[in-house]
Order: structure tokens, then C-alpha cells, then sequence
């Protein structure tokens, strides 16, 4: 009997033991393959931005894609406008894809944001200044005046632009714009700063400002009972337009400054240089060392960017019908741009694991991260125009891939490549410069 129950009992516990064996075994195996499945995961399936609230998946292109065109129109009396930027509280995105753009341009430290400024005619975007940015800006159409005040205000800068112009206000100086044409007139502005814009409007601040204290720096006829003789409107008059300006208004001049002073703030882009290529033409309003190339008051406006730290590089980028922006990236500048006209599509190599390409149309923003090497190239029968902005006040640095493949010795390419090295004598190069090219 005691044999039996010793046999019994062994029987039993080897049982036990060979079951925590396999279940050990099982644990083991189904953990090894969660873990190869997560890496599985992380290597094919690029990081994409999600709403916490719902989880739903957006499209990559989207961090480099702004449809500018569906987004809120903010309204003003005398004219309207429309963002392309981050912005802190998530609420205030139209969508999904208009907060991954956002949040991109954010997480890179893009030191830009983008907002087109419709002014309707004799409509005045308010004099005001911005805290945290730089304002550039490309005007599309119509014709405007501009005012500059520096500081101390001893210097009062006036001028008038038209399409195809350039317009600068540094940080923290004061300016305003009037719209002195029979049409609208459009802007293009690039500001220099990834996080929320920072602005301050004079009239907000006057009507801010207690009435006694306004009183005592302004000193008018009358006192503090001057001062409480203006109203503060209900609607925002950022973008202004009294319904009543001809009684307000008798006699305005639009006095033009000094070339000296004018440029400083202006750039005449549609006037500049050319620099024509095989698939293309670029015009820049950007800063050259030692004035390479610029006539004196280019040299102005040159000068004036190296001054302002954070300013940015413009230029006008045509291409035409089925011409190709090969391949590049940037060494020191993120790029911004919208399309004017035309359409076309874009591709850009973030890493391995995130690419994408899309095609872009009339007032889309593209974004690219410095470094990623992108290309543009147009699609439709005309020509494809964007205004760019690159985010450096120095000389841009750029490379080509037909420059990198010809600077890479060919015994290099050929072992990188797993191909014999005199194939590489297949790739031509050209005595043009072939940065914008046609088939």
C-alpha cells in the first residue's frame, strides 16, 4: 500500500512539473511572438499623427500638405484671412489633416507659418507688430501702400508695392498696409515662427490702455475726455474698412521714401534676375555674401536680412510643363511653399521608412523638413508657380542628386550599388546646370 501511494504520489508531481514545463514553453513562444510582430510593426509602418479621441489614421502627405483652400476663412470688414499654422489648442483645427500639417511644422522647429491676406480696395490691415516673428511676404495682385515705423519712430518708412513685389517687417516693428488700388489685393506671408503667432494691433492696445494714461502720454486738446470720445467697435477691425470712410477721410498722400530707407523692407522680385534653366526659371530676394550679382539697392534689402536674425529666403520657382525641381535637400533651411498656378506632384524622402509623394494644386502648402531630400515636378499643360520661403537669412545650401552622384567616385557607387563601375559612365553630365530639367 505505502509502494502505492509513493508511485501514485510521483506520478502526480511529475504531471505537475511537465505541465508548468509546457506552459512555460507556450508563455515563451507567444511573448517572442507578440515581440517579433511589434518589431514587424515598427519597421514597415511609419509614425502617423493620431486624434487620441478617435484614432483615426492620417495620411503622411499631410505632414507636408496643407490644403490651404478648405481651411476657416477669418473675416474682417475690409478684407479676410486664411492660415496655414500650429496651433496650441487642438480644438482650433478644422481637421485632422489640417492639425497633422500643424503639429509637423511644430515638431520639426520649422520657424515658419504661412497665411494669405485678402484687403479689400481702401481696406488697411491695421497698424500692428509682431512679438515672436518675422513677416514676409509676396504680393500676388492689386497694390498697396505700406508704412514702417522704427524704433523711436524718428524713421517713418513709406512705400507702394505691386504684384510681383517683396515686402520685409522685422520683428517687433511697427507697420501697417492699405490697400490703395480698385481691386483686392492679395498677399502672401511667411512668418517666421513655428508656434502660435504673437501679434499686437494698435487699437487694441489703445483701447487696452487705461483712459487717463493714454491721456497723459498722448496730451490732446481736451484730456482724458478726448480719449473717451473713441468707440471701440464690436467687430475686429484687424482688416478695416469704416462704412463711412469718405466722411472720415479728405485728403490722404501716399508718400514714397527714400530708395535708402524703401529697401530695407522691399524687394523688387519680378524685376530681379532671372536665372533660367533647361525646365525652368528661379528669381530669389535673399541675402548674397558681398552683394554677389545685386545691383545697389538689392544690396539694401540684402544687408537688411543678414541684420535681422531669423529672416527668411524668398524666391519665385517656375516650372514648366512637365519639367522636373530634381532631387535635392537643404543643408540649412527648412522650405515652405504655395502654389500660385499650375499643378504638379511632389515627392519627398523623410527616412526609409517614411516617404510619400502627392500631387498639389492652386493654394496648397507644402512643407519640407531641412535635410529630406524632395522633388517637385509639373504636371499640368501650364506652367507650375509657387512663391517659396526657406527659413535661413544666410546663403541657402542646397544639393542636387545628379551633383552627388557625379561627386561620388564611381568605384564607390558601384560597390554601393552591386553594379560594375564602368556603368556608371552611363549617367551624363551636362555643361547646364540641370536643377530644374526636362526630359
Amino acid at each position: 500500500m505505502n509502494i502505492f501511494l509513493v508511485c501514485l504520489l510521483a506520478c502526480i508531481i511529475s504531471t505537475i512539473i511537465g505541465v508548468l514545463i509546457l506552459s512555460l514553453v507556450y508563455i515563451k513562444n507567444i511573448g517572442f511572438m507578440t515581440e517579433l510582430n511589434m518589431q514587424k510593426h515598427e519597421i514597415t509602418s511609419p509614425k502617423i499623427s493620431t486624434r487620441t479621441s478617435d484614432k483615426k489614421r492620417v495620411d503622411v502627405k499631410f505632414q507636408f500638405l496643407n490644403q490651404l483652400g478648405k481651411s476657416k476663412v477669418f473675416q474682417f470688414p475690409g478684407g479676410d484671412i486664411q492660415w496655414a499654422r500650429f496651433r496650441f489648442d487642438r480644438n482650433d483645427y478644422q481637421n485632422e489633416e489640417e492639425m497633422e500639417f500643424g503639429t509637423s511644422i511644430n515638431n520639426q522647429r520649422s520657424k515658419m507659418s504661412f497665411g494669405t491676406l485678402r484687403i479689400k480696395s481702401k481696406g488697411l490691415r491695421a497698424p500692428h507688430w509682431h512679438f515672436n516673428a518675422n513677416e514676409h511676404g509676396f504680393l500676388l495682385k492689386g497694390s498697396a501702400w505700406i508704412g514702417v515705423v522704427d524704433a523711436g519712430g524718428s524713421t517713418v518708412t513709406t512705400y507702394n508695392v505691386t504684384a510681383g513685389q517683396v515686402i520685409f517687417f522685422p520683428k517687433n516693428t511697427l507697420h501697417w498696409i492699405r490697400n490703395v488700388g480698385e481691386d483686392d489685393c492679395l498677399f502672401l506671408l511667411f512668418f517666421t515662427t513655428h508656434e502660435e503667432l504673437q501679434t499686437l494691433d494698435v487699437d487694441d492696445v489703445f483701447f487696452s490702455t487705461p483712459e487717463d494714461i493714454a491721456a497723459r502720454s498722448l496730451k490732446p486738446q481736451g484730456g482724458v475726455k478726448f480719449i473717451r470720445t473713441f468707440k471701440k467697435q464690436t467687430e475686429d477691425q484687424a482688416i478695416n474698412l469704416p462704412p463711412n470712410l469718405v466722411e472720415l477721410v479728405q485728403n490722404a498722400s501716399y508718400v514714397q521714401s527714400p530708395d535708402k530707407l524703401v529697401w530695407r523692407y522691399f524687394y523688387n522680385l519680378k524685376d530681379s534676375t532671372e536665372f533660367k534653366l533647361p525646365g525652368g526659371v528661379i528669381q530669389w530676394a535673399r541675402y548674397r555674401k558681398d552683394g554677389a550679382g545685386l545691383n545697389d539697392n538689392e544690396k539694401i534689402f540684402s544687408e537688411s536680412l543678414q541684420r535681422h536674425e531669423d529672416a527668411l529666403t524668398l524666391g519665385t520657382l517656375r516650372i514648366y510643363s512637365n519639367g522636373l525641381r530634381q532631387p535635392h535637400f537643404h543643408f540649412n533651411a527648412n522650405e515652405m511653399g504655395y502654389v500660385i498656378s499650375g499643378c504638379g506632384k511632389v515627392g519627398i524622402i523623410v527616412s526609409p521608412k517614411i516617404t510619400t509623394d502627392f500631387d498639389i494644386g492652386i493654394g496648397d502648402v507644402v512643407f519640407f523638413p531641412v535635410g529630406t531630400q524632395h522633388y517637385v515636378k509639373s504636371t499640368c499643360d501650364e506652367d507650375l508657380l509657387m512663391i517659396l520661403a526657406f527659413s535661413t537669412g544666410n546663403q541657402l545650401q542646397t544639393l542636387d542628386m545628379d551633383d552627388y552622384f557625379h561627386a561620388t567616385a564611381d568605384h564607390i557607387l558601384a560597390q554601393l550599388f552591386f553594379k560594375k563601375q564602368e556603368e556608371f559612365k552611363k549617367i551624363p553630365k551636362f555643361s547646364e546646370d540641370q536643377a530644374i530639367n526636362q526630359p
